[in-house]
């Protein structure tokens, strides 16, 4: 049997049909790999500290997390030893996220989709 980029193509595919790695069909199921797809879902934990500019913890900052979507933002006030806490962050989202305290502010950081870990923590350092 002979082998042409064509017949070598299509092999491809059905072995990636077949393996349930792509599906057809308009609203059937997802397109493109399975496992790209289930790295998004889901929430997640973001959480940290909010210190000034010699790593000493603020009690009492204002910590923002702004989900660069809906532009909706949430806030936070940090509690003994400057922690702070957001639950059920979407993971399929971009967020930002600041602190601030008496006329300061924090550099923002940024909460990436990208990122697959389910507990983000960062020190948010006031300028």
């Amino acid at each position: 049997m002979r082998f042409n980029r064509t017949s070598l193509a299509a092999g491809v595919v059905f072995t990636a049909l077949a393996s349930g790695m792509f599906s057809l069909g308009s609203g059937s199921g997802p397109v493109g790999p399975v496992a790209a797809e289930a790295q998004n879902l889901g929430m997640r934990v973001v959480s940290g500290f909010v210190t000034d500019g010699h790593s000493v913890p603020v009690v009492g900052a204002t910590v923002f997390l702004r989900d660069l979507k809906s532009k909706a933002i949430r806030s936070y006030t940090a509690t003994e030893l400057g922690k702070f806490r957001f639950t059920g962050v979407k993971m399929d989202e971009d967020h930002e996220l600041w602190a601030e305290y008496q006329g300061r502010k924090s550099a923002v950081k940024t909460v990436s989709s990208w990122d697959a870990r389910k507990e983000f923590e960062v020190e948010l350092k006031l300028k």
